[in-house]
């Protein structure tokens, strides 16, 4: 005998997934960006960057996040390695600065930019914007591991995105779970992963991010080993900045 209370659970689950898949492609591209921004709170976490060049020696950067989506702003300030702490960057709209402590400087610099280095680009730690950025070219169902995904081919609508090409997989819960960054022409640049999310009040932030490199790595042991950068999200929060935090002036005096 069938449980009622179990098959009406399936039920709506099947409804969910339903509606999901029968939005357009562009709008569930849409539900991805409002999954991982938060225009009606702050944001801040703390982000452990580990790099992995191959025959080189693994470094970590710690570093202490803090978005406001609404306004396009986030501040990034470097905790970690001793060498590098107190480096920041300060977004505004489509500005971004790079304050370094030692010259007491800011200069800007681009959201394609590597991240301190590492395969991660500035771009990767603001608020999605993939619906205004890209348009779908082609869309497809398929499988990923343990996930059904709609597999999108996106090609860029501006000139202000990273990568002109990509290639997203988004589960049935609307999830980003893989991309594939390409150059105009078609070469693959970058991969990326993002197995699990924390679930907070209904808003999703990835646990962690895997970043391929690629066209960068090196030949060990006679096999190409590429460079890969993993990004660990912990002490996620959605309370309240305070407005100062999103200033150059508290870059300047935040190790002081």
């Amino acid at each position: 005998m069938i449980n009622k209370k179990k098959l009406s659970v399936f039920l709506i689950l099947l409804c969910v997934v339903h509606a999901l898949w029968a939005i357009s492609d562009q709008e569930l591209l849409a539900r991805v960006d409002s999954l991982a921004s938060y225009l009606d709170t702050d944001f801040q976490a703390e982000y452990t960057i580990v790099q992995d060049k191959p025959g080189q020696s693994r470094s970590t950067t710690v570093a202490g996040v803090f978005r406001r989506d609404a306004k396009e702003q986030y501040v990034i300030v470097i905790m970690q390695p001793p060498i590098s702490k107190g480096q920041g960057y300060l977004k505004e709209g489509k500005t971004l600065w790079f304050y370094d402590p030692e010259s007491r400087r800011f200069n800007t610099t681009s959201s394609a930019d590597r991240f301190q280095n590492t395969n991660a680009r500035n771009s990767d730690f603001t608020r999605s914007t993939l619906a205004q950025d890209y348009k779908v070219i082609d869309g497809e169902d398929a499988q990923l591991g343990r996930f059904k995904c709609r597999l999108l081919t996106l090609l860029a609508v501006t000139n202000d995105v990273t990568y002109p090409k990509m290639k997203v997989w988004i589960s049935e819960d609307g999830l980003m779970r893989k991309t594939e960054d390409y150059s105009l022409s078609g070469q693959l640049l970058r991969t990326s992963a993002i197995p699990d999310y924390y679930n907070i009040g209904g808003r999703f932030v990835p646990k962690q991010i895997l970043f391929v490199e690629i066209l960068k790595g090196a030949v060990i042991n006679g096999t190409f080993v590429n460079e890969k950068t993993q990004i660990t999200i912990s002490k996620p929060s959605f309370n309240k900045v305070a407005d100062y935090v999103f200033s150059k002036t508290f870059l300047e005096n935040v190790n002081h």
